[in-house]
């Protein structure tokens, strides 16, 4: 899990906080939710908006800058407070202690300071109750094409959404033949490419009223119509509109391309977990291990890649559940029972499995992963045992597969 500090900037001087927002813009363990240009009337807006960490330049007028750190000391208990002056005088500095700053950052300011303010924030989980908000953010990727990623992607996002403390967004990723939507039956004015376009004028309100709401209370985001939409999407973009969805919810799912393309591997590395979804036989098996291979040369990435198996107990698996393991070099994570003719009634239905067949096998295998990755480590014990898959026929192919196990 990250932690997204939500943050306002008080400063009547446009130039010093364009410079705290530039320190700010490279940061994805923040997101900078308000904008105070005065000191009279900050008070009341971060009131309503309660943010983590309220940063509060001195230098256009500093008593009113005190008086207000003072004030907002007893309005939001549960923020943390920090100082902001091209003055390093150390009676400016005790004045703004004693008022009530718990930081202070002396003009100019690098993105390692705001950094450094930032991560003390989370780690003390706030001064109050409430603290930064805690997301978890989930990226699902198919070892190819046809695999059920994306019936991964939306049947796990739409049962996390069913837990009234869990807030749940879906993204989906496939910039080209998405079909998140189709699956869910939403239609929807607004996609990726529209928040992405309007980045720096969305806040926390603007956001959500521009995803698309579902019965089990899921969000989602879906993939621009146009294809010509999408080419605008850049890597920054993404970046971004990723650190406001994990300011703004519990769990983000990112449903990804096949392509592997930039995008793709942004989200890889934004996401606090990867599930990577196949099923047992040869060419799934052999792209397992070469995307495993090629995840080590991106910094903590492959710790964090978890194997699906999608369809298990089809009856004509040549490889178990042991060898694939073996050759991966991992345990397989979950395995997801076929129920070929469940999942196309579902998918044309546009309505998830927690809705259509909550009793159902698949359902129930669903429901167990969800547990599993909040962290509840009973949820996975009937995933250990080798399930009846079909005897071995390994093709001469088998043979030439490196096992992960062995470098």
């Amino acid at each position: 899990m990250s932690y997204m500090v939500r943050l306002a900037i008080v400063d009547p001087d446009e130039t010093t906080r364009e410079e705290l927002k530039n320190a700010l813009s490279g940061l994805d363990i923040a997101w900078l939710e308000a904008e105070c240009v005065e000191y009279t009337t900050a008070g009341p807006l971060l009131d309503e908006i309660r943010p983590n960490l309220v940063t509060v330049c001195l230098d256009s007028d500093t008593d009113r800058g005190i008086e207000l750190i003072r004030e907002l000391r007893t309005r939001l208990p549960e923020s943390n407070i920090c100082g902001v002056s091209a003055s390093n005088d150390g009676q400016l500095i005790l004045r703004a202690m004693r008022a009530g700053v718990c930081e202070f950052l002396t003009l100019p300011v690098s993105a390692e300071d705001v950094a450094n303010v930032i991560r003390t924030v989370a780690s003390h989980n706030g001064s109050g109750s409430e603290g930064p908000r805690g997301c978890t953010t989930i990226a699902v990727a198919g070892a190819t094409g046809g695999v059920g990623s994306t019936s991964v992607a939306v049947n796990l996002a739409s049962i996390l959404a069913t837990d009234p403390g869990k807030s749940v967004v879906l993204v989906d990723l496939d910039l080209s033949l998405g079909d998140a939507d189709v699956f869910l039956d939403a239609v929807h004015d607004y996609t990726l490419s529209d928040v992405a376009e309007n980045i720096t004028r969305l806040d926390f309100d603007l956001l959500r009223r521009s995803l698309a709401k579902l019965k089990s209370g899921l969000f989602l985001l879906p993939r621009p119509v146009d294809l010509e939409e999408a080419m605008h999407i850049t890597d920054d973009t993404l970046r971004r509109v990723l650190g406001l969805l994990k300011a703004s919810f519990s769990h983000v799912i990112l449903d990804l391309s096949k392509g592997y393309g930039p995008l793709d591997l942004v989200a890889l590395e934004c996401s606090d977990e990867v599930l990577l979804v196949a099923q047992l036989d040869l060419p799934n098996l052999r792209n397992v291990v070469r995307l495993l291979k090629s995840f080590q040369g991106i910094d903590g990435l492959r710790e964090k890649v978890k194997i699906v198996v999608n369809r298990a107990g089809l009856g004509n698996e040549p490889i178990r559940l042991k060898k694939a393991q073996e050759t991966i070099g991992q345990d397989v994570f979950w395995q997801v029972p076929n129920d070929y003719r469940l999942m196309v009634e579902v998918r044309n239905n546009g309505v998830p499995l927690i809705e259509q067949a909550p009793k159902a096998k698949i359902t129930g295998a669903f429901l167990d992963m969800g547990e599993a990755l909040c962290g509840n480590e009973q949820a996975g014990d009937a995933q250990k045992e080798d399930g009846p898959v079909a005897a071995p026929t390994f093709g001469k192919w088998l043979g030439f597969l490196p096992s992960m196990s062995s470098k």
